[in-house]
């Protein structure tokens, strides 16, 4: 490293922040008709929680907050073209889950559908919602994680790079894949002054 030159370029007030999950935010609306929306501003809170970043506007803030209860699916290569049609949609206009032929399960653990096309969800019971930052913040406690068994090891753990996972580009307006191992957590550092 000593004597390398690293040649960089300032883009004044842009803000990337990378990998962004792509996810599927489901919902059951007032009139117990499941819906779906596409959201890449989320994360883990703690280790049972996740919260994601909603608009004010959109219907899914609103069952939310009814029914105290969401589910977050992890969208995946095979499933592209579903979750960014989620993504495009207005609920109050059309009804998403019918016009994609999505495959939805009521939760046993929450009062939220699960849309089984996608191969990892988390069922959430609704812990807070805040107004800051123009939108609106939901935090989940995660109830239950539900895996297809096409992205289990042989061992029955979730295997995240069988699943094809997508994540949002905002440089470049696509979506990515998640996959590829590159080294072991919380192990490959300790090479350094060994």
């Amino acid at each position: 490293m000593k004597g390398m030159i690293f040649m960089r370029k300032d883009f004044g007030k842009q803000t990337i922040v990378t990998p962004l999950p792509v996810l599927i935010i489901a919902t059951y609306g007032d009139d117990g008709r499941p819906d779906a929306m596409n959201a890449a501003w989320g994360g883990q809170v703690d280790n049972d929680m996740v919260h994601v970043e909603l608009d004010n506007s959109h219907l899914t803030t609103d069952n939310i907050k009814r029914r105290k209860a969401f589910t977050v699916s992890f969208a995946d290569r095979k499933n592209l073209v579903m979750a960014d049609y989620f993504g495009l949609v207005s609920r109050r206009k059309e009804d998403k889950i019918a016009q994609t032929g999505a495959h939805v399960e009521k939760s046993a653990h929450v009062d939220a559908p699960v849309i089984t096309d996608f191969p990892l969800t988390l069922e959430c019971r609704l812990v807070s919602v805040s107004e800051e930052f123009g939108g609106t913040r939901v935090v989940g406690e995660v109830v239950n994680m539900s895996a297809d068994k096409s992205i289990l090891d042989e061992k029955g753990h979730v295997d995240l790079g069988k699943g094809e996972f997508l994540c949002y580009d905002p440089a470049a307006f696509a979506y990515r894949v998640i996959g590829e191992r590159a080294g072991a957590a919380f192990k490959d550092g300790h090479k350094i002054g060994a």
